[in-house]
């Protein structure tokens, strides 16, 4: 089991920047992808990034994609998202997840959730 527990989100405006934490703990293993989604009021669960724990591979949603960064701390079993130039359809609840197998932007192929964090970008 991976309990996972994400912190770093608020209120902020439009071109602020802000980061986000995913603290792992329980089994947790080197070749795990560690992922970032987020879901909107009224829409479906979306990829915004992922990275293996080892860096050796990153993928990215287009949306985010030069604006946000993904990135992990081995040592902490933490990842972060570093989210700058907030845009307002950027509000979501974003969630960490880990896939224990394949990077993949799928959802319904991560095993295992945190309960997600609220970041509202006003305009």
């Amino acid at each position: 089991q991976v309990q996972l527990e994400e912190s770093g989100g608020g209120l902020v405006q439009a071109g602020d920047s802000l980061r986000l934490s995913c603290a792992a703990s329980g089994r947790t293993f080197s070749s795990y992808i560690m992922g970032w989604f987020r879901q909107a009021p009224g829409k479906e669960r979306e990829f915004v990034a992922a990275m293996s724990k080892s860096g050796g591979n990153r993928d990215y949603a287009d949306s985010v994609k030069d604006r946000f960064t993904i990135s992990t701390d081995n040592a902490k079993n933490t990842v972060y998202l570093q989210m700058n130039s907030l845009k307002p359809e950027d509000t979501a609840v974003y969630y960490c997840a880990v896939n224990k197998y394949a990077l993949t932007r799928s959802p319904n192929l991560y095993h295992y959730w945190g309960q997600g964090i609220q970041v509202t970008v006003s305009s």
